[in-house]
């Protein structure tokens, strides 16, 4: 039976053995391993099998999840392993995987050339697309430097807000009031250098607030009419649509064809956005009363929804620190809009393996209750799953995310990494699902433990 063993922290010596399918640490009672720190989010990550082996991931803790000194997603775990969470270290040991070298070597496999199709040739990949690549992985590291003057932790949300702006896609971030949702976006606008606007939603909102409108102009010598159109706050580069549920659906509607179509209708005449054009929506999830729920056309154009925890103590009282002093920090621009769509170019020409697909595509599928691959659970659980759009970000969200940290491969750990942002808001769960208090983000767990990855056989 597979154990961790506490090598470093508060339960130091302490061995617990691996005895569900799903193992997960984290500070709340519910957590299959309590911990006793501040340094580590309420759930931070979980070990699960997945046909016969086990697996790290993190699920989306503050500070991050490590194997063996390095940051993951989530990635094959071998004996002897050591996983680092706040100031808890832990090593895992599983005697079954010891005794078979054959799983051991082929795991070692796995985690040097990840997700590669069995027989498939190393992808061909130009060599600007490389260097691009190179510079992407500096350019994160200096946004996250920049971003950090003003924000406190948060790193893997500012990750996959790079995601989605060189995927092209928008984002809806969800998360209770003072998270700094609405200054992060800011943040990320002042070191991105492209034009920001900002729209408070309200329930008088109307939809030319947002597009523009016609004025009547009068000519003083010759006393002639016309209109003339005023482009709204929606013809910029980062549009944040702050509390986008607290207006009514007609004027949500006004953000479909620009966030779809890249340009906007008004009056019989179209006017094309300047791009890159991203939507970066806040929600706030505590206060119903006087919103109107987002509707799925809507939600679906979201490439990413993105939820925001508490910060940890000691991150608060960093926050508390920093904030509550007179100086502000000076932001450095690190990338230009021009930049930006050179990346949105080599994301979408970069080489990727048909394991890659058919598991992303079996990923989406498998959401659907009546599809032949869908497990029990999704039956059970889910009225509509994801359609053929939650394939498309995937691959693309993989692709980006494989950029974003500056590597050329892309294998399923990039698919897993995007999954629950991708999906959560693309499934759809039934009464049963509500009574029983399970949620899309369970789900989409459970489906990364169920479906597995292409063999042999699919070739």
């Amino acid at each position: 039976m597979a154990t961790l063993k506490v090598t470093a922290g508060p339960q130091q010596g302490q061995t617990v053995e691996l005895n569900v399918g799903r193992f997960v640490i984290g500070r709340t009672p519910d957590c299959d391993f309590l911990l006793k720190t501040d340094q580590a989010s309420r759930r931070h990550a979980c070990l699960y099998n997945s046909d016969g082996r086990w697996r790290l991931q993190d699920m989306q803790s503050s500070n991050g999840t490590f194997l063996n000194g390095k940051r993951i997603e989530d990635s094959p775990l071998l004996p002897g392993d050591t996983i680092t969470i706040g100031d808890y270290k832990f090593v895992f040991e599983d005697a079954e995987a010891a005794a078979d070298e054959s799983v051991v070597e082929e795991e070692v496999v796995v985690r040097d050339k990840p997700a590669a199709a069995p027989a498939a040739p190393a992808p061909v990949v130009d060599g600007q697309i490389a260097e691009m690549v190179r510079q992407m992985s500096d350019r994160t590291k200096r946004i996250e430097k920049e971003i950090s003057k003003v924000i406190i932790g948060q790193k893997e949300i500012v990750w996959q807000m790079l995601t989605a702006i060189i995927s092209g896609g928008h984002v809806l971030m969800i998360g209770m009031p003072g998270l700094a949702k609405t200054t992060l976006i800011r943040t990320l606008s002042d070191v991105l250098d492209m034009q920001f606007r900002r729209i408070q939603f309200t329930p008088d909102l109307m939809p030319s607030d947002i597009t523009g409108t016609d004025v009547m102009e009068v000519d003083e010598t010759s006393g002639k009419k016309n209109l003339r159109f005023i482009k709204g706050p929606i013809f910029c580069n980062i549009l944040l649509a702050d509390e986008i549920n607290r207006t009514p659906p007609k004027t949500q509607a006004a953000l479909l064809e620009a966030m779809q179509e890249h340009r906007v209708t008004a009056a019989g005449h179209t006017y094309q956005l300047t791009l890159p054009f991203f939507v970066l929506a806040t929600q706030n999830p505590l206060e119903q009363e006087g919103t109107y729920p987002l509707p799925e056309a809507q939600l679906d154009r979201c490439m990413f929804s993105i939820y925001i925890d508490y910060p940890t103590e000691e991150e608060e009282e960093l926050i508390g620190k920093t904030t509550t002093m007179q100086k502000k920090p000076d932001l450095n621009k690190v990338m230009s809009g021009a930049q930006v769509l050179e990346l949105q170019s080599v994301v979408r020409n970069m080489p990727i393996s048909d394991h890659v697909i058919k598991y992303a595509t079996r990923l989406a599928r498998a959401s659907r209750p009546g599809d032949k691959r869908a497990p029990d659970f999704i039956k059970k659980w889910i009225h509509c799953g994801a359609g053929p759009r939650a394939t498309q970000y995937l691959i693309v969200g993989a692709k980006a995310h494989a950029v974003v940290g500056g590597r050329l491969l892309v294998n399923t750990d990039d698919v897993r990494a995007v999954a629950r942002p991708i999906m959560r808001h693309r499934m759809f769960t039934n009464f049963t699902a509500d009574a029983e208090g399970v949620d899309t983000d369970k789900i989409v767990q459970m489906l990364l433990e169920a479906v597995p990855e292409p063999g042999e056989k699919d070739y």
